[in-house]
């Protein structure tokens, strides 16, 4: 609904042939890039199964619950989230941990909420990226020590360079945005391995003495900060950002 038209999902409907269905909303909606799993000799699942299966799957929140934008963005342009489907939702996925949609449905049906829009809602959010589909916990266990090296590697990258902007997590497998200035913060956490004890006057200086000693600077509002005062003030103001909204999720995703 977002993305094509009322005359442009019934021109869809008409289509029987999928590949040709599936070229048209690439016209509809101006796409050119795809990014699809392409499976040879499918097998459609029944209604009956297609439930059971998607009340298996575990998804997860990667953003702060607080502040999340209300709005959703499609090739349509903007729409705004309903506000008593979206919280809800939003409010059962708040710590940031993996939820089966089973779990949600039951949840959302005892606050007399249908599963079909929450299960909408779900998809609109895994295409804005907010949720992502999480692993099983015997894969996320698997792979933890492999994705934990890999993020030990390219924090240590980004003392020196912001040309890798995300890490990786278990429980997703996949990447997660964290800017240059986080993964310099989850590096001190990590070094002192008492992340929940740190200040963001420790995170700041922490940062500074690694940007300065290469003569780097930060700008704000598209002027360099100068002196050392100026920095080490933004710095902080950025990393209680970190520490009040975003090291939770980054714990609860097993970044760190």
């Amino acid at each position: 609904s977002i993305n094509l038209t009322d005359e442009q999902r019934a021109l869809l409907k008409e289509i029987s042939d999928p590949i040709f269905q599936q070229v048209v909303r690439d016209f509809c909606t101006n796409q050119q890039f795809r990014r699809d799993y392409w499976i040879k000799g499918v097998r459609s699942l029944n209604s009956l199964e297609q439930t059971e299966q998607l009340h298996e799957l575990s998804v997860v929140l990667v953003q702060p619950r607080v502040g999340i934008d209300p709005k959703i963005s499609g090739s349509l342009g903007e729409a705004t989230l309903q506000q008593a489907i979206y919280n809800p939702l939003f409010d059962m996925l708040a710590d940031n941990k993996p939820k089966k949609i089973g779990q949600i449905a039951a949840e959302a049906e005892r606050q007399k909420i249908a599963f079909a829009p929450i299960l909408q809602a779900i998809i609109l959010l895994c295409g804005s990226g907010s949720l992502k589909v999480a692993q099983d916990q015997t894969i996320i266990q698997q792979v933890a020590k492999r994705t934990s090296k890999l993020n030990a590697y390219l924090m240590q990258k980004a003392r020196s360079s912001a040309d890798i902007t995300y890490l990786v997590s278990p429980v997703t497998g996949g990447g997660i945005s964290v800017p240059r200035f986080y993964q310099l913060f989850l590096l001190a956490c990590q070094q002192r391995k008492q992340a929940k004890s740190h200040s963001a006057p420790e995170l700041a200086q922490f940062a500074w003495t690694i940007l300065s000693s290469q003569g780097q600077r930060l700008a704000k509002e598209g002027k360099a900060l100068e002196t050392a005062e100026a920095n080490l003030a933004e710095l902080t103001a950025v990393a209680e950002k970190f520490l009040n909204k975003h090291l939770p999720v980054y714990q609860a995703l097993q970044i760190i």
